[in-house]
Order: structure tokens, then C-alpha cells, then sequence
């Protein structure tokens, strides 16, 4: 059997997220990212259940430049690059593999990933295109960049992110260790300048991404600076962070394998 390792894209905009799940709370089917690549998976190998290991999860709404997964193939005879066109012969359009390569026996796209990177894009004072919108929070004003990167600078390095994760989080440890975390001005579609915030970690909590990006905005906006922020870490305390940004700004954007390994 062959560990195959897919590179894949996806648009979340119509997905209850990435993992696979039996039925929503209302018993009606459920469209995740997960289901369909399996199901197109089975298809390939006449039938025969197969099995996607993911590098993590994304919530309802999240989109995805590189996310990567895990199979084991039980046909030898396919070569590896062709389950590219063959898979997106199968799957709809909001799903594309971008790659695809042979990885050893012992390779899990969890287990195996040292660092995760995300992106969230938004819109400033400036509409975007119609376009645009599913893929950008639009907060109709322009914040002070170095305010908020004065605040991100507060969160590298091993910290305890518990005032940053959600509510039915159920992490051992809420500790993460943030390799980069930066704003920036990013033209990431055809036209229009964004506000970008990148950011680099072991791993991430529940909603941990927007939750940080909704309260640095929020912040920012009431005039809070890095001390105060410092103070919400050190808290622990949910409540005294900012909002929780919308889904659909968020991108996870690469998967490195090839970093250091952090245990926290």
C-alpha cells in the first residue's frame, strides 16, 4: 500500500468545514471537504473505502490555498501524479488537488506537519468587488497598521492562548508556539489592496485565528495598545478579548513539514 500526500485548494464558502461528518443537528446530509474528496477517492479504487488524514481542521466558511491530507492507496498501477486530473475529473469545482506525491509508511499529515500558516484578508474604507466579498471582512475604515502590529508582536513565541479559544475547544493544552504573526498590505485578487494578517504556529486552537484577528481590529479601534493586550493573555479570560472575526476571511495557506518541531 502507498501513503499518498494531497495538496489541496478549496473555496469553504459552501462547506460546513473540512471534517467529515455523519449528519447535521437537523439529521439532514452534511457537505464537507473530507466527504467529498473520500467519496471520489472510493470511486477511483472501485469502491473501496479510503480513508483522508488531514493536517487540521477548518471551520464552517474557512477556505483553503495548500491544505494537506494523507491516504493509503491500495493500487500500486495508478501513478502518483495522475490522481491529480483523475480526482478533479470527480470533484466540484470548490475543490481542487494541486499536487500529489508518495510519502513513507510512517507520514501523517497531523502528526507529521511543524507548522501550520494562515491568512486573513480585509477590506478597509474601500467597497470591494461583488467578487471579493465572500473572501474579505469588509470593516468600512482604516486601521492604524503599527498599532496592530504592535500587538502581534505580543503574540510570538510559546504562550498560553486561552483567552483566544472558543467556547467547547477541547485541546489538552492551550498553549501554542507562534513562530510569526505580522500585518501587511497584500494584492491577493485581480484588483484592490488588501489588509493582510499571516500567521505561523505549531498548531492553533479553536477559532484561534479570528478570535486574534477580530480583538487586534477591535482594539485597535478603541485605542487599546500591546500592554492591554498582554494583559488579556496573561488572563486567560475569554471574556476580556474582542470579537471573533468572520470565517470568510480566512485562508490556511501552507502546511511545512520540514520545520522545527514544537511540543507545546
Amino acid at each position: 500500500m502507498r501513503n499518498i500526500l494531497l495538496t489541496i485548494s478549496y473555496d469553504g464558502t459552501n462547506f460546513c468545514g473540512w471534517q467529515r461528518q455523519d449528519h447535521s443537528a437537523n439529521l439532514k446530509p452534511v457537505r464537507t471537504v473530507q466527504s467529498e474528496i473520500e467519496a471520489a477517492l472510493e470511486k477511483l479504487h472501485t469502491s473501496r473505502r479510503i480513508i483522508l488524514h488531514g493536517s487540521g481542521r477548518t471551520d464552517s466558511g474557512v477556505h483553503a490555498a495548500a491544505q494537506a491530507a494523507n491516504f493509503f492507496s491500495p493500487i500500486d498501477s495508478i501513478p502518483v501524479n495522475n490522481y491529480i486530473p483523475a480526482l478533479n475529473a470527480m470533484l466540484p469545482y470548490d475543490i481542487r488537488i494541486i499536487g500529489a506525491r508518495e510519502v513513507s509508511e510512517k507520514f501523517d499529515a497531523r502528526f507529521s506537519a511543524t507548522s501550520r500558516v494562515y491568512r486573513y484578508y480585509i477590506a478597509e474604507d474601500e467597497t470591494p468587488l461583488a467578487n471579493q466579498m465572500p473572501y474579505v471582512w469588509f470593516i468600512h475604515r482604516k486601521p492604524d497598521i503599527s498599532a496592530l502590529n504592535g500587538m502581534a508582536a505580543c503574540l510570538l513565541g510559546e504562550t498560553d492562548y486561552a483567552a483566544f479559544a472558543a467556547s467547547g475547544d477541547k485541546s489538552v493544552s492551550t498553549k501554542r508556539y507562534v513562530e510569526r504573526a505580522a500585518f501587511s498590505y497584500s494584492s491577493a485578487f485581480p484588483s484592490g489592496n488588501f489588509l493582510m494578517f499571516e500567521i505561523e504556529a505549531n498548531a492553533f486552537l479553536w477559532k484561534m485565528v479570528r478570535s486574534i484577528v477580530g480583538t487586534l481590529i477591535e482594539f485597535e479601534r478603541d485605542g487599546k495598545d500591546a500592554l492591554f493586550l498582554k494583559k488579556v493573555l496573561e488572563s486567560g479570560d475569554r471574556s476580556m478579548a474582542g470579537v471573533t472575526a468572520p470565517a470568510q476571511g480566512l485562508f490556511l495557506w501552507q502546511i511545512k513539514f520540514d520545520g522545527v518541531r514544537r511540543h507545546v
